[in-house]
């Protein structure tokens, strides 16, 4: 069976690349899985048809080099896309993200803010982030249909931190579902305006 190798994440890497995307993970489960996460920058994200045409693409690739492996599966990062190297970071800056980090760092392992800047050397890079503030819990301030007034946000800490204290990092999922109920609530001909 396949092994995630560094030869494999760059055949991968190269492939998925001249088609036009970008590698974000290779991952190798039990039973025979290699999963492949692909993204672009290009407005829209990845699609289905995206998924397919790097999946038949690789399914050649892997007959000819002799990956073994049981089955493919071509995949976008999602909306909590995880994020890999300086590159990643440069390219999500004023994004919230959640990272975990190797060690605690002023005592704590895990963040979740604003990515203000990257910077640094190839080998030393940084990354600044301003923490986000706590987030109420579910349904807080509304009991007996009371409304607690909006306090003013405290100014939050800053963080800098090197990137090879960064574990993990994924962006935060940003959803916002009541847009779609005020668009649909606006008649069509003053959308189009």
């Amino acid at each position: 069976m396949a092994r995630i190798t560094s030869e494999l994440v760059a055949l991968v890497g190269r492939t998925v690349t001249g088609l036009g995307y970008e590698l974000v993970e290779l991952e190798w489960f039990g039973h025979g899985l290699l999963r492949v996460t692909l993204d672009t920058p290009q407005p829209g994200g990845i699609g289905l048809e995206d998924c397919e045409k790097v999946s038949r693409q690789l399914t050649h690739l892997f007959a000819v080099e002799h990956v073994d492996y049981d089955r493919l599966e071509v995949s976008s990062p999602g909306l909590d896309r995880p994020l890999h190297g300086a590159r990643d970071f440069e390219r999500f800056v004023g994004a919230e993200v959640a990272l975990q980090l190797l060690m605690p760092h002023q005592g704590r392992r895990r963040l979740r803010g604003t990515l203000l800047a990257t910077g640094g050397e190839p080998g030393a890079e940084w990354i600044r982030l301003r923490e986000s503030p706590p987030q109420p819990a579910p349904g807080a301030g509304r009991a007996h249909g009371t409304r607690s007034k909006k306090a003013k946000t405290p100014e939050m800490p800053v963080f800098e931190l090197a990137l090879s204290e960064v574990d993990k990092a994924r962006l935060v999922p940003q959803v916002d579902f009541g847009s779609k109920a005020r668009a649909s609530a606006v008649p069509t001909e003053e959308r189009s305006q």
